[in-house]
């Protein structure tokens, strides 16, 4: 059972920024808000140049800025495989489609139908700053799959295009070319079409496979721990997403037992018109580790299209979960026309003492985003933290946060935000702090630093602390900053390339963040920085 928060869903938002009620109260409570711009004078007093010379390259500088921000969406191809697709619409009969579809036991057609006629009677939340036209639900396919044979025992029945697609995005499905430490289920549309290393995973114990899979292989399991962490009518996005999942990742680590290696999952929708409703299940038991990896991409439509995900993580006690996430959804166009609209829902339960959960994400796509994965901390001593990069560009909207629910005695959270808002796009950060009367010597840190580029971006910080505990510490610290034409200038006068000086200026602001992620996406990530801040600069 979850906690008792005191204010309904663990989705809900409180409606005061700061809440410390407890009488006599030892929180200490530290907010800085800094505002810097690079100055104009400094160690370059040397240059002199007139007024109007000095307008006139500054203004250069802000188109190069433009030019560094707007390099084209590199997946934006599709692949041309014949599928199987839903007519589009949702009721009863498609939940049961789906659901026969997959050939799932009575049980698991039970939760969708349960989750589906709650969903009807919930309204879509509204509170985020994220401003969109009205979802036509009625408008999606809920299920698509490349048509392929029933049950693949190798990649020799996979459809080569599939794994050609695959191959071009980057991601190996054979073994036998494995140029790293990591075992990957690839997510293509509504279903997985292959997962590797599942045998040499199953010698250590581990479990990873589809979640169509789980559900007819380890039955018990599945119903032991999905929806325990995030509740079906958890919010509006849970209750849809619980009726109508397709394919996402299961995994499970048996007790002392540390992953051989990493998990990921790659996602790539592909058919236009088409909702991807993945489910990810992750469960570490006693003194278990696992690191866990996601990326995911989709073609360039000019109509806007669905994702809305859920992801569960549990540990026991003295187990960690480390889960890291690349979101490179396509965003749309320069003008705002196309992108995907992402509604995820992340939530860990650390209900074992000394056990940890770590997010680290680093969002770059989506036409919107409304992500805030959690930690709930009710085990004594237990870990959560928070690392998140989220870059929005044009038209981009991103409400982003985390929330840390202080349960247990003695537990610790960790948050840092970066904030990087270029074009015309709003970037929001949104974060709870919890501590409950239960949560004797609860210690958080906070940090939400924002990077403004250019002068049309906006961002915003909200930050919520409810403290009911006085033994408890909370610190929160906020900043502001600003990549100016002037700051850009200076650089190149020092044979430092626009590309490159922006590139330098976002590594540095983002290495706290970066450092977290595994070795095996960092490749990946530089990469992914470098294709949205370096371009052809004139």
């Amino acid at each position: 059972m979850m906690p008792n928060q005191g204010g309904g869903s663990l989705s809900s938002w409180p409606k005061s920024s700061l809440d410390i009620s407890s009488q006599n109260h030892c929180c200490s409570s530290h907010v800085n808000f800094l505002v810097s711009r690079a100055s104009r004078g400094g160690s370059c007093t040397f240059l002199r140049r007139t007024a109007m010379t000095q307008e006139m390259e500054i203004s250069d500088e802000k188109k190069d800025i433009q030019k560094i921000l707007n390099k084209p969406y590199r997946h934006g191809w599709t692949s041309l495989i014949e599928s199987e697709t839903f007519p589009k619409g949702l009721d009863e009969d498609v939940v049961r489609a789906i659901s026969a579809k997959k050939k799932e036991p009575e049980w698991m057609l039970d939760f969708r139908l349960r989750a589906f006629r709650k969903w009807l009677t919930m309204e879509e939340p509204k509170w985020s700053d994220n401003l969109y036209p009205a979802i036509n639900y009625q408008g999606v396919s809920y299920y698509s799959e490349p048509k392929m044979k029933e049950k693949k025992q190798s990649l020799d029945e996979v459809d080569p295009e599939l794994l050609r697609t695959f191959d071009k995005l980057g991601i190996s499905l054979n073994e036998q070319k494995r140029l790293s430490n990591v075992a990957v289920d690839a997510v293509f549309d509504s279903v997985s079409i292959a997962t590797t290393f599942r045998a040499d995973l199953a010698k250590a114990g581990v479990i990873f496979c589809s979640m169509s899979e789980a559900i007819r292989e380890y039955p018990e399991l599945v119903q032991k721990y999905m929806g325990s962490v995030v509740p079906v009518g958890d919010n509006y996005f849970t209750a849809l997403n619980s009726a109508v999942f397709s394919d996402g990742s299961f995994v499970y680590v048996p007790k002392g037992v540390k992953s051989p290696m990493e998990l990921s999952t790659y996602f790539r929708i592909n058919a236009s018109e088409t909702g991807q409703f993945e489910r990810t299940l992750i469960i570490a038991e006693e003194g278990a580790y696992v690191s866990y990896l996601e990326g995911c991409t989709a073609p360039a439509y000019d109509s806007n299209q669905l994702h809305a995900a859920v992801v569960e993580l549990s540990t026991a006690a003295y187990a960690e979960i480390k889960y890291s996430t690349v979101q490179n959804w396509y965003a749309g166009d320069v003008n705002g026309k196309g992108g995907i609209y992402n509604f995820v829902t992340k939530r860990g339960l650390c209900h074992g003492e000394n056990s940890k959960i770590s997010w680290t994400q680093v969002e770059t796509g989506s036409a919107i985003t409304w992500k805030y994965p959690s930690v709930v901390l009710k085990g004594d001593n237990s870990i959560g933290e928070f690392y998140s990069v989220a870059l929005t560009n044009n038209q981009q909207q991103a409400d982003t946060g985390t929330k840390m629910i202080h349960v247990g005695k003695n537990t610790r959270s960790r948050i840092v935000s970066k904030g990087i808002s270029a074009g015309k796009s709003r970037n929001c950060y949104r974060g709870l702090v919890q501590i409950l009367p239960s949560a004797k010597g609860a210690r958080n840190y906070s940090q939400c630093d924002s990077m403004l580029i250019g002068d049309s971006a906006g961002a915003n910080t909200y930050p919520y602390i409810q403290v009911r505990d006085p033994s408890a510490s909370v610190e929160h610290e906020a900043s502001t900053s600003k990549i100016g034409e002037d700051q850009l200038f200076y650089f190149q006068q020092r044979g430092i390339d626009a590309e490159k000086a922006v590139g330098m200026i976002i590594s540095g602001f983002c290495r706290e963040v970066f450092n977290e992620l595994p070795l095996e996406f960092a490749a990946e990530v530089n990469e992914l920085m470098s294709l949205k801040l370096e371009g052809s600069v004139g």
